[in-house]
């Protein structure tokens, strides 16, 4: 027997809100497995686990981090720098560098802040 969502909870679990899963129901691209006669939707765990398989491609992307600690180093982070260019573009993924320059004990870089936000967000594979 399948286990079934409620938008609500089917939204959550996936991260969208409850009227981004009602606007894919309109635009065709992803409807719910059934809806009640009080005209709730519901969602299906095999479709919990087609969206989520799908989901990382639509909006994740590789993160590469590089960070000096002083701009003494710059040279040294261009370095950094070319060279994940280099083994990410082998990877033959979507990628985006974030760089910094600063201790590595200062949690207030901008680079690693963004990075962070993103992972939090389920944005980064």
């Amino acid at each position: 027997m399948s286990k079934y969502y409620s938008i609500n909870k089917f939204s959550k679990i996936l991260g969208v809100s409850a009227q981004t899963l009602r606007n894919w129901d309109k635009k065709g691209k992803l409807h719910p497995h059934h809806t009640s006669s009080n005209g709730y939707r519901y969602y299906s765990h095999e479709q919990l686990n087609q969206v989520m398989n799908v989901k990382p491609n639509l909006d994740r992307i590789v993160i590469g981090y590089c960070r000096v600690s002083s701009n003494k180093q710059k040279d040294d982070l261009e370095r950094q720098i070319e060279n994940m260019k280099l083994y990410l573009t082998a990877q033959g993924k979507p990628f985006e560098i974030i760089s910094d320059i600063g201790s590595g004990i200062d949690y207030k870089k901008k680079g690693l802040k963004e990075l962070m936000k993103r992972i939090s967000q389920n944005k980064v594979d």
